[in-house]
């Protein structure tokens, strides 16, 4: 087996969490008096550091300004929008059918690591996975290179055999960093475009085909 410890993102890989995150960033955005995009213009929102999405929003540089948003995100995501959220088909036999393979498993995500806890928890995937990490909610770690760089340290593992599962160019940013092979997912936030432009070594349109590409007895 020329791999040995897989990281998986969380929003848009293995969850859907399109409901709770939108919610959530209507919500700060209504709070601050601007008047909130439709959920479906905050698409772009799922996946990136939630400092940059709201930079964005509120075309701000502002310090000040995005702090008071992020902290009105969490107010609502942390007791109503963490759980506003399903599991992709599939995912929990394709998890059970990659950990049976014999690969470690991890959760790499931008999330700050209380709440992706919570949400790994909620769906009862605790057993599926090694550990799960993220960043702080000081925004420590949010950039997903240095998340995957302290993964790496952490867990003592060789960038030559891990695997870094990701929708957005993001994941394929950090993981090309670290020289980590890197699947791109297309049923996720982000486009095979997007995932192929930042260098995804390989395509996967379904859960199931993350374990084909992985599991090759299947």
């Amino acid at each position: 087996m020329p791999y040995s410890a897989i990281l998986f993102d969380l929003d848009g890989t293995l969850t859907d969490p399109k409901l709770g995150i939108t919610r959530c960033i209507q919500y700060a955005l209504s709070e601050l008096g601007y008047k909130p995009p439709d959920a479906d213009e905050l698409l772009w929102c799922i996946g990136p550091p939630i400092k940059e999405s709201f930079s964005r929003l509120l075309e701000t540089s502002d310090n000040g300004l995005i702090d008071q948003a992020i902290a009105l995100y969490r107010r609502r995501f942390s007791t109503i929008g963490l759980f506003e959220n399903s599991l992709y088909p599939q995912i929990i036999d394709i998890l059970q059918k990659i950990r049976f393979a014999g690969y470690q498993t991890f959760v790499a995500t931008s999330k700050p690591h209380i709440y992706a806890k919570q949400i790994i928890e909620h769906f009862d995937l605790s057993l599926l996975f090694d550990a799960v990490y993220g960043s702080e909610l000081d925004g420590t770690r949010t950039v997903k290179g240095e998340l995957i760089q302290h993964i790496l340290i952490t867990e003592n593992l060789t960038p030559s055999t891990v695997v870094m599962v990701g929708d957005r160019q993001h994941d394929i940013i950090g993981a090309k960093l670290h020289n980590l092979t890197a699947i791109g997912v297309t049923y996720g936030y982000g486009t095979e475009e997007e995932l192929k432009t930042h260098g995804a070594d390989l395509i996967a349109h379904s859960p199931e085909e993350i374990k084909k590409l992985l599991v090759h007895s299947s």
